[in-house]
């Protein structure tokens, strides 16, 4: 599949005013299309906005987006969509200006084709050594300055790891360089606490949901790389994979686990039962 996109739908290219490019000055949101269904679409368009808000940007209109979406996507179509929300157009300088139209881009690419052994094997994790600096004012945000994202991809080059572990500089575990991360211990599923950095994806928000449906108790929390290597079992997760058990990281394996197995059967539905 060929990569396609709409900018503010038209095909015009963005200027090089865009604040987006100029300061990752914008947030952004990707999800699945199946059948031509932008999967779990209320979730990613209230956290787009939410985001938006929290950096002072005008979001689209859910009509608009969702337009986009239609033209480039057939009724019948599997697909990734990412959704960018630029700041829009400004003159040189850190200055908003007062009167900034927001930009919007809708891309289509193909979904990914993850190796089948993520699934029914699980996942091998490189512990990156970039460490996540703290800025509470941007975590949990989708935003678009993703440097530090980029600087921790660029440590490995193996086909066979499937993501990067990422610690914040304090040492206490933050998520993935592309998902959100959760551990068991017994009954209780914990997940970070992102209110320092890191990413609250939709799937994060959705498993966190699903905990109780589980049987689980939800814990967020601080915790370092030892609790992390000490649970029963590690999960990934994020909107276009669903779950993949972590298998290995830092030289520590796991016994095969059925939780990230189960993730995946519930994630599947389109609404995932409140707890």
């Amino acid at each position: 599949m060929q990569n396609q996109f709409l900018i503010n739908g038209r095909h015009d290219g963005l200027t090089p005013l865009d604040r987006g490019f100029a300061y990752g000055d914008g947030v952004f949101r990707t999800l699945p299309v199946y059948r031509g269904h932008p999967h779990c679409w209320e979730r990613h368009y209230r956290r787009l906005g939410d985001d938006c808000n929290a950096l002072g940007i005008v979001c689209p209109s859910a009509v608009l987006l969702l337009g986009d979406i239609a033209r480039l996507c057939g009724d019948d179509e599997d697909a990734a969509i990412k959704i960018v929300v630029t700041r829009g157009d400004g003159m040189r300088g850190y200055a908003v200006p007062p009167l900034a139209q927001p930009n919007r881009v809708v891309l289509k690419s193909a979904l990914p084709a993850w190796p089948e052994s993520r699934f029914s094997y699980g996942a091998t994790l490189h512990l990156c050594q970039l460490a996540l600096s703290f800025q509470p004012r941007l975590a949990g945000i989708k935003h678009l300055n993703r440097l530090e994202n980029v600087l921790a991809r660029m440590e490995w080059t193996d086909a066979n790891i499937a993501d990067g572990l990422l610690l914040d500089v304090d040492g206490h575990v933050i998520e993935c360089t592309m998902s959100n991360i959760f551990i068991r211990q017994g009954h209780i599923l914990m997940t970070p606490d992102l209110t320092q950095c890191g990413v609250a994806g939709v799937t994060r928000e959705r498993i966190l949901e699903l905990a109780a449906t589980l049987g689980f108790k939800v814990s967020i929390c601080n915790f370092k790389l030892d609790i992390l290597l000490g649970a029963e079992e590690v999960v990934l997760c994020n909107s276009l994979f669903g779950a993949w058990q972590v298998r290995e990281v830092a030289g520590k394996i796991w016994p095969a686990g059925e939780l990230a197995g189960r993730l995946r059967t519930l994630l599947k539905e389109e609404h995932a039962p409140a707890a």
